[in-house]
């Protein structure tokens, strides 16, 4: 195993009592187009898993949405039984209609659904950690998330669920559910350009409670910014490495979950975030 150091993964956080690396990878890409369906090349999928859990990466974000099914079944393939140190983190809350939409799934009866599909797909008896994904496609929406939030919370009581977290959520939802049980992230859109959550990430890190960007390099449209092309050509890097490199140096509770269905472009990422940034450039970048 080429286990690279901790500072190149930005170092450690801990979920719960669950010790995760910073730097993840997240498992989307994975399936085929538009995240539907089986992806093109099976065995570089299973190559891209293995790769991440030999560079030392100990956190997988996933949903038995993507495919459906495909991830979680991928996941299970390359890596079970799971290395003790690997933490698996999904999601609940959407589903897929066949148009490759993401329809909400958050009655009851589909908050429980979802779960047990992931201990199925995953091959697990326990899911480490359950994001309950809000909003829509648009991104965050206003309202309520105590039924579906409280139908996990019954779950985690049952030995189901060891932690819970909230995704696609406004500051409102993620008091609410604090209110009603403790969380230990959240997973929002966030990156160098789309910096909406600024102050909510500090509120969390005060509190202990990671936040974790989806999108961290811009998601299906690459990250554009002037400083960050600047920064990167004066470095010699590439504005993805420099972005992410940005992430870390952040907010010490910002968890980065890059995809790709690469194994050279996972190598890349993990090298491009152990990118060390100057003050200057960092209020540069700040300034975008």
């Amino acid at each position: 195993m080429s286990t690279l150091s901790a500072s190149l993964h930005g170092g450690t956080w801990t979920l719960g009592d669950l010790t995760v690396t910073r730097f993840g990878y997240g498992a989307m890409q994975l399936a085929g187009p538009g995240v539907m369906g089986p992806p093109a090349d099976h065995d570089s999928a299973l190559a891209v898993l293995r790769e991440a859990v030999d560079l030392g990466i100990t956190h997988i974000d996933t949903s038995d949405a993507y495919g459906p099914h495909v991830t979680n079944q991928l996941i299970r393939e390359a890596l079970h039984p799971y290395p003790e140190s690997l933490r698996i983190v999904t999601k609940v809350g959407a589903t897929r209609d066949q148009q490759g939409g993401w329809p909400p799934a958050r009655e009851p009866e589909d908050v429980r659904r979802s779960v047990h599909e992931n201990l199925d797909t995953l091959g697990l008896d326990v899911l480490d950690l359950v994001n309950l994904r809000l909003g829509d496609a648009q991104g965050p929406q206003p309202g309520s998330l105590a039924e579906p939030f409280e139908t996990l919370v019954e779950l985690q009581q049952q030995g189901l669920i060891r932690h819970l977290g909230v995704s696609n959520a406004t500051a409102e939802q993620v008091a609410e559910a604090q209110a009603i049980a403790p969380i230990v992230c959240v997973q929002n859109m966030y990156n160098l350009a789309y910096r909406q959550d600024d102050k909510l990430i500090d509120i969390l890190a005060e509190e202990g409670v990671a936040y974790v960007p989806f999108f961290p390099l811009g998601g299906f449209s690459p990250l554009q910014s002037a400083a960050l092309s600047t920064v990167a050509a004066r470095r010699d890097a590439t504005p993805m490495s420099v972005a992410l490199a940005w992430l870390l140096r952040r907010s010490p509770n910002i968890l980065l979950i890059p995809g790709t269905s690469s194994a050279q472009h996972l190598r890349e990422n993990v090298a491009g975030a152990g990118l060390s940034l100057s003050d200057e450039e960092l209020a540069e970048l700040d300034r975008t």
